[in-house]
């Protein structure tokens, strides 16, 4: 089976092309006051050999634009997020769209999170609105069983294909953020059949662990890593912005893509980055993998 090249990480990139300063909107805030930075992230990737584009959904939440006073925007921000993803698409000619559905409550934090039920209905209204322009459902940086599940229960209600993304510890690839094992996910795959299972946002060297972990259980499965020091406790927080993490300075485009050629070995086929990642990292990984 050959390699699917995904995109790189839309946030950090945003905040990168833009002047303003950032906040705990993040991407959504940027996709309000300067939405063809989106469509130049996405037209970037699709030019540097990405094959999916992820729709730049992950932050549009109630809870967080509630905080902000916009939450009047939820629906339009979701379809507008979908829209310039399909557009770059259909301007590059190929490539599938993803619909991103992010961890409530905060990133890396599932005891910010909604119990699975509540937060399933979350999701489904999410999946709803997208689900007329996406390909599939990409649930990202499930840090936790349980809020794993509540993605997995909202993005079944509307039957496309749902892609479930785990985020793991630094220091620990077999334990997800909440502590709780890796393996502790297997029923949940087994129970929701998820068409991949991949490892994001999280450490290069902790997603080949997990990988190893996981690697034969019988799903596609997949990796896209972030280019952080590591997630500062600083961050961990729902008024925290991007200033409080760090970049490593030692994950050039070649150095990423040897991480990713490890993954291919323990069995990933989609290969993509997340933050920090950016269109020369994906265009490394196209020269390496796309033949």
């Amino acid at each position: 089976m050959g390699v699917t090249i995904l995109d790189g990480g839309m946030g950090q990139e945003l905040v990168a092309r833009s002047s303003a300063e950032p906040t705990p909107l993040w991407s959504t805030r940027i996709m309000l006051d300067e939405p063809d930075l989106v469509r130049s992230v996405h037209d970037d990737f699709f030019a540097a050999g990405a094959e999916i584009a992820t729709v730049n959904s992950y932050a549009v939440h109630h809870d967080r634009l509630q905080a902000a006073g916009v939450d009047d925007l939820f629906e339009e921000l979701h379809l507008t997020a979908c829209r310039i993803a399909c557009a770059a698409r259909d301007a590059h000619g190929s490539g599938r769209v993803a619909g991103s559905l992010g961890p409530l409550g905060w990133s890396y934090r599932p005891d910010f999170a909604p119990p699975a039920e509540t937060a399933a209905a979350l999701y489904a209204e999410i999946a709803a609105i997208q689900a007329d322009h996406v390909d599939l459902f990409v649930c990202e940086t499930m840090a936790s069983v349980d809020q794993a599940r509540g993605a997995l229960l909202g993005a079944r209600e509307v039957g496309r294909p749902i892609w479930l993304a785990i985020s793991t510890l630094e220091d620990d690839g077999s334990r997800l953020r909440s502590g709780e094992p890796v393996t502790a996910l297997l029923d949940l795959v087994d129970t929701f059949q998820p068409e991949a299972l991949l490892v994001n946002c999280t450490a290069p060297e902790a997603i080949s662990d997990t990988l190893r972990l996981i690697n034969g259980i019988g799903i596609t499965l997949g990796a896209y890593g972030n280019g952080f020091v590591r997630i500062a406790n600083s961050f961990k927080t729902s008024t925290a912005t991007v200033r409080q993490l760090a970049a490593r300075t030692d994950l050039s485009p070649e150095r990423y893509a040897d991480f990713a050629e490890e993954w291919v070995d323990l069995g990933a086929t989609l290969i993509g980055g997340c933050c920090e990642i950016g269109p020369a990292h994906i265009a490394e990984l196209h020269r390496r993998f796309a033949a």
